[in-house]
């Protein structure tokens, strides 16, 4: 059973015959061409004047186009009636005698009676389905498809005047909030990996020999030289270390304001083993013969300053 469409609710009441228009592949085509079957074939509705906005047009389902133009060939021939919101005479697309159906049609007659015909109940744990249900569904599933609308383009489609009333349908699926955050991948950026800096001018040097660090672990808060990084057991400490740069120190300014440091990601397994330093993502051949190997054991934690 297709929804009543949204955004035909209560204006839909009012729109007037030839409200639909078609298109394909950018170009107006007529109702009746072979390319209104096509599948880039867009339905457009022109929707009046409403309480939530001025008249518009947006592009519906094209199943929803071809019911309105099915019934345009099965209305009775009735005389213009006078448009309360415009001051027009117009055709009114639903109408019964010259009269438009009454604000309540749809949900208490329309809607039960394509209910009983579908085989399907009338109301749900959240209460009888109405038009408005149907239109807050379709408006999430629009905000949580594959290839979402925004939500200036979702206020643009139903026609409301502010962002605040288009938050009330834009409601976020549990798919769609798990989707965007495994996307994001939080835990892989921030827990496993690590930035250092490398200071290539000491490795050049040879300054490295004579005890300058050349690798800094940027920790946010300040910079760690210790080679074992991983394999500390004082991380929680850090402030107390003598291995421990604060970034809003002199050293540490004087420290990113060199040249020639290379930017560098360290991975950290959740499992570290307890003989191994910490990998890094490229091979260095320019590293110092000095530095303990993958194979050798790291060397004692750093003792902490009293």
């Amino acid at each position: 059973m297709s929804a009543p469409p949204a955004g035909a609710r209560r204006a839909g009441r009012r729109c007037w015959v030839g409200c639909v228009r078609w298109q394909h592949e950018g170009q107006p085509i007529d109702g009746a061409s072979r390319e209104v079957l096509a599948e880039q074939a867009v339905s457009l509705l022109d929707v009046p004047v409403n309480k939530t906005s001025t008249a518009f047009t947006k592009p519906v389902d094209p199943i929803v186009g071809q019911a309105i133009e099915a019934w345009q060939q099965l209305r009775p021939a009735q005389p213009r009636r006078l448009d309360g919101k415009t001051n027009e005479r117009v055709n009114l697309l639903f109408s019964v005698r010259a009269h438009p159906v009454a604000k309540n049609y749809i949900d208490r007659t329309l809607i039960p009676s394509l209910c009983e015909k579908a085989g399907v109940p009338t109301a749900d744990i959240r209460g009888n389905i109405t038009s408005h249900r149907a239109r807050s569904t379709i408006a999430s599933q629009l905000y949580n498809a594959k290839e979402p609308m925004t939500l200036f383009e979702l206020q643009a489609w139903l026609g409301h005047r502010s962002p605040t009333s288009t938050q009330h349908y834009a409601k976020i699926t549990p798919n769609t909030l798990t989707r965007a955050y495994t996307e994001a991948g939080y835990f892989s950026r921030n827990l496993r990996t690590i930035e250092v800096l490398v200071d290539r001018d000491a490795v050049a040097s040879g300054a490295v020999a004579d005890g300058e660090p050349w690798q800094h672990y940027d920790l946010g808060h300040g910079y760690c030289t210790y080679s074992f990084f991983e394999q500390c057991q004082h991380r929680m400490a850090c402030a107390r270390c003598d291995f421990y740069t604060p970034k809003d120190s002199s050293r540490a300014q004087l420290l990113e304001a060199k040249a020639n440091l290379q930017r560098m990601l360290v991975s950290r397994s959740r499992s570290p083993p307890t003989n191994a330093p910490p990998s890094t993502t490229a091979r260095q051949p320019w590293a110092p013969s000095s530095t303990a190997s993958p194979r050798s054991p790291p060397p004692p934690a750093p003792p902490l300053a009293t």
